[in-house]
This record gives structure tokens, C-alpha cells and sequence, in this order.
């Protein structure tokens, strides 16, 4: 019994990464096609990003072990742009915010945007790299994620800046809610539960995971500090994936 098991998650695990390489490798040159062609009226690449979030979109549609859903109240107007944070579980919620239907530029660890193919459709994306610890880089990204925003396109942040081991939210960086008072536009949260198991840290295998995306209303950053503006978002973050839990969890 236990031995069907493991083979039965070994092998949903081969099915769900080989469509996500797929994905990626069918996805990178229509990327690159209209990163090149459309430079001259679309530099952010609005709409060879939104191609390649359909990789992630791809993945969770075939992989039967998911079921990825969201909620709330979108945006109306997807070109008006917000620093949109989330919490961060696992792998998987790069995969469950592919979901949303508007374009938002990633900011993304270096190390990430160097793996081949998947790290080079990130680059000619326009998504946003940044090395951990180091200051230079953080300004860096921080001016080009302010750049994407200038550009009418939102830029997505984990201030976490990492995956937490416990149900416990960690404590939230300042860099996203500085930038978004910096560039006058309001917080997007968006709440994230269910996805810790689907791809558990430090492991390839997929697991079966049921889980949410829920779009908080925007918060606005005129008149607040950052430690303000960052202590009200991770509030109403709680508190609404508290509530998730609890949903789910009945």
C-alpha cells in the first residue's frame, strides 16, 4: 500500500514537471518574439509577460493533483499599476498566482532567473532580479521595479522574502511597501492557503493540495509611513488567511 503510493506521487511528480519544462520550452521563444519585436511601443513586455504566465496556468490545469482556485475582486483595469504583495508558502504559489488574469513583473531571486530556459523567459519577460543581501542590487531592483510601474504595469513582491516553515506569516521587509508610497500607488494584497504541501520546501515530489488565492481590496500608501503601510497590510493578510484556514479546514 505504501509502496503504490510513493510510485503513484513519483509519478504524478515526472507528469507534472515534465509539463511544466514543456511549457517553458514552448513558451520561451514566443517570449523572446515579442520582447524583440515589440520593444518599440511596449517596453515592459505587457503581453509576451502575460504569455508566459500561461506556463504556470498550463501546469495547474493538467496536473490532477491540484485544484487551484481564485477569489475576491479583481482589478478592473489591469494597466492600472499596484505593488502587489502575497505571503509565500511554496514553490507552488508561483504556479497559483499564474491564475490571475492581469500581467504583474516579478521581483525574483538572481539565483531563479539563472536557470536555463526557465531564468532566460524570465529575463526577456522583464521580470525583475535581485540578489539577497546585497544593497546595490536591492536599488538596482527597486528603480526598475518602479520603472515597471511608470510603464502602467503592477509589480508582484513577497515581503516575507522567503517561505516560511510554519503556518506562521514571518515578519515583512520594508522594501515593497517604501517603494509603493515612493511611486504613489496603492498595496494589492492577495492571500495565499493550501499550496505549503503541494510543493513542500527542499522537495521535488507533488503532493495533492486544494488551494486559494483570495484578492484583498487595494490599500492606499498617500499620508502613511512605511512601518504604517507595512503593519496594515500584514493585518489584513492574517486575518483573511486566518479566515481561509478555518474555511478550508470545515
Amino acid at each position: 500500500m505504501l509502496a503504490t503510493a510513493r510510485l503513484r506521487t513519483t509519478l504524478a511528480s515526472i507528469w507534472t514537471w515534465t509539463m511544466l519544462g514543456l511549457a517553458v520550452a514552448v513558451t520561451f521563444p514566443l517570449v523572446s518574439f515579442f520582447r524583440i519585436v515589440g520593444w518599440p511601443f511596449d517596453r515592459v513586455n505587457y503581453f509576451g509577460g502575460r504569455m508566459f504566465r500561461w506556463v504556470g496556468l498550463w501546469t495547474t490545469m493538467t496536473t490532477p493533483r491540484w485544484k487551484f482556485s481564485v477569489r475576491g475582486t479583481l482589478p478592473t483595469n489591469p494597466r492600472l499599476p499596484y505593488v502587489v504583495v502575497a505571503n509565500h508558502e511554496s514553490f507552488a504559489d508561483i504556479l497559483l498566482l499564474c491564475q490571475l488574469p492581469w500581467e504583474m513583473k516579478w521581483l525574483s531571486k538572481v539565483e531563479l532567473m539563472r536557470i536555463p530556459v526557465l531564468g532566460w523567459t524570465m529575463w526577456m519577460a522583464n521580470d525583475v532580479a535581485v540578489t539577497r543581501g546585497r544593497a546595490v542590487s536591492a536599488k538596482k531592483a527597486f528603480a526598475a521595479c518602479r520603472e515597471r510601474l511608470q510603464q502602467r504595469c503592477s509589480v508582484l513582491m513577497f515581503p516575507e522574502g522567503t517561505r516560511s516553515l510554519t503556518d506562521e506569516l514571518l515578519p515583512f521587509k520594508d522594501g515593497a511597501f517604501r517603494l509603493a508610497i515612493d511611486a504613489g500607488v496603492p498595496i494589492l494584497p492577495l492571500v495565499i492557503h493550501g499550496t505549503r504541501d503541494a510543493i513542500a520546501k527542499h522537495d521535488w515530489r507533488i503532493n495533492p493540495a486544494v488551494a486559494v488565492v483570495e484578492v484583498l481590496d487595494p490599500v492606499p500608501s498617500a499620508g502613511k509611513t512605511t512601518a504604517e503601510l507595512k503593519q496594515e497590510v500584514r493585518q489584513l493578510i492574517e486575518l483573511a488567511r486566518n479566515r481561509l484556514r478555518v474555511e478550508m479546514q470545515g
